[in-house]
C-alpha cells in the first residue's frame, strides 16, 4: 500500500491509500477518487515529503511535547548560575508577600475591586482561576520556582 497526500480544487487537503501509483491514476481517471469534505472529483497529489530514514551514524533529536526525553547530562554553568539568581530574586520577592493559599483567586479579586487594600500576595490558583482574572485585567503571574507552603515547612 501507498499513501498519497491529496487536494481538491477547493483546497481540501486529505489522504488515499492506493496499491500502488498506477492504481492511484486508474482510480482518478475513472472518477472513483473524490474529496472525502465537498465530493469535488477534481483531485491530483499534494507535494510530499519523502520519507527518509536517518543515517544510522546520526543521534536522534529529543521530541518535543508529550514525547519529549528528559536528559541527565550535567547543566551548563551559565544556565545554572541563571537559574540559581532567579530562584534568589523570587525568594526575595516574596519576603515581602503573604502566603494567602488556595483563597488567591478571591484575595487578588477584593484588592483589584478595591475591597481591601493592595499589598503583594501569592499563593495557588487553578489554571481556569488564573485565566478569568487575566481576563478581569487583573495580574497574575507563575511562581517560576516551587515553594513550601508555611504550614508544610519542617
Amino acid at each position: 500500500m501507498i499513501v498519497f497526500d491529496l487536494h481538491c480544487d477547493n483546497g481540501h487537503r486529505f489522504e488515499g491509500w492506493f496499491g500502488s501509483s498506477a492504481d492511484y491514476e486508474s482510480q482518478r481517471e475513472r472518477g472513483l477518487v473524490d474529496c472525502p469534505e465537498c465530493g469535488s472529483k477534481t483531485v491530483g497529489k499534494a507535494p510530499m515529503a519523502p520519507a527518509v530514514g536517518a543515517k544510522g551514524n546520526t543521534q536522534e533529536t529529543p521530541k518535543a511535547g508529550k514525547e519529549a526525553q528528559l536528559s541527565n547530562a550535567p547543566m551548563p554553568p551559565q544556565v545554572e548560575e541563571a537559574l540559581k539568581q532567579l530562584a534568589k530574586a523570587q525568594a526575595k520577592a516574596l519576603e515581602s508577600s503573604t502566603w494567602v493559599g488556595e483563597k488567591f483567586a478571591d484575595e487578588a479579586r477584593s484588592q483589584h475591586y478595591g475591597e481591601k487594600e493592595e499589598a503583594p500576595i501569592h499563593g495557588k490558583a487553578t489554571k481556569k482561576e488564573a485565566e478569568e482574572l487575566a481576563s478581569e485585567g487583573i495580574s497574575v503571574a507563575p511562581i517560576l520556582f516551587p515553594i513550601a507552603e508555611p504550614d508544610k515547612l519542617n
